[in-house]
């Protein structure tokens, strides 16, 4: 199979259209339709369904896409990895974040990588850990900042750092006191993400140990979705403090520490297993676990509530 029909097949899969492909590829509309019709004749099943409105894939064209287009990225990395390997850090890297963290991090990891990197161009994308730990397996993904423990998930694994969670409540309407007892959210009505989603099993485990049993009244799986529920006064919801990063409106909530158990998530960064990594996602690995610890230690990134 040509490697040259694949990454077309890439490209008007991506672009939607010849049209926006043959500008991306510089290639003339002609030359990639036909490179698209004798990708299609040996498979033996229509790619593309096209219409007016450009090019959708078929039920074979996604199943093509989602099995190559990981494969295609890992050897073009592999080959401009080989080609630096005498000089500095040169390629793409894709990073995947969950949206907490890239709320804080994200935009201070793209300008670090753009002063200390120049020749790595950086894409970051956002999603849920599910997504984020599919997407590292099928190799679209070179690394990603996620919750852990991930011991079950067969990827490469590093700590980053512990995050404890915190009670988040609609201006005063927090239950009395500096500190919360997990048993105690059994009386309040919470406001949480729905399952299976890692921070709404963490808090049921919790609650669980503290022998008492959690009202949802709405579920969101967006922080920022929570948030503003929370600040309409409909609930209470359970966040990192990392989720109120910079947060203009501060003074629609109020926070208050949740012990007997306190609850925590574990940040880690996360690889492809049985993948070399390239010159230059090492480097941005070691650029964002170096970033995220120096928020942490300078306050920016605050861990626990003050």
């Amino acid at each position: 199979m040509d490697l040259k029909q694949l990454r077309t097949f890439i490209m008007v899969a991506e672009s939607g259209s010849l049209s926006s492909a043959s500008d991306r590829l510089r290639l003339a509309q002609p030359a990639l339709s036909r490179q698209i019709k004798l990708l299609e004749d040996e498979i033996g099943f229509d790619l593309f369904i096209r219409s007016g409105r450009g090019m959708q894939l078929t039920e074979h064209g996604g199943v093509l896409l989602s099995r190559v287009a990981g494969l295609i990225k890992q050897l073009d990395d592999s080959i401009q990895d080989v080609r630096s390997l005498l000089a500095e850090p040169t390629g793409h890297v894709v990073l995947g974040c969950i949206p907490t963290a890239s709320h804080v991090v994200a935009g201070r990891i793209a300008v670090r990588v753009a002063a200390e990197l120049p020749q790595v161009s950086l894409r970051i994308v956002e999603g849920y850990a599910g997504h984020l730990i599919d997407w590292l397996h099928r190799g679209e993904v070179d690394l990603a900042v996620l919750y852990g423990p991930s011991s079950d998930l067969h990827l490469r694994i590093s700590d980053i750092m512990f995050e404890e969670l915190v009670l988040v409540s609609p201006a005063g309407k927090a239950p009395e006191g500096d500190e919360v007892p997990v048993a105690a959210l059994g009386d309040l009505n919470l406001v949480l993400p729905s399952r299976p989603h890692g921070l709404r099993l963490l808090v049921e485990a919790a609650a669980a140990k503290a022998a008492t049993t959690i009202n949802v009244k709405f579920q969101a799986d967006s922080f920022r979705v929570l948030k503003d529920i929370v600040a309409a006064g409909l609930g209470h919801t359970i966040l990192p403090l990392s989720a109120f990063y910079r947060e203009p409106q501060m003074e629609l909530y109020q926070i208050t520490r949740l012990v007997s158990p306190r609850i925590s998530r574990r940040l880690v960064m996360a690889l492809p297993p049985n993948r070399q990594d390239t010159k230059a996602t090492a480097a941005v690995r070691d650029l964002v676990t170096d970033e995220i610890l120096r928020m942490v230690k300078s306050g920016e990134w605050r861990t626990m509530p003050r």
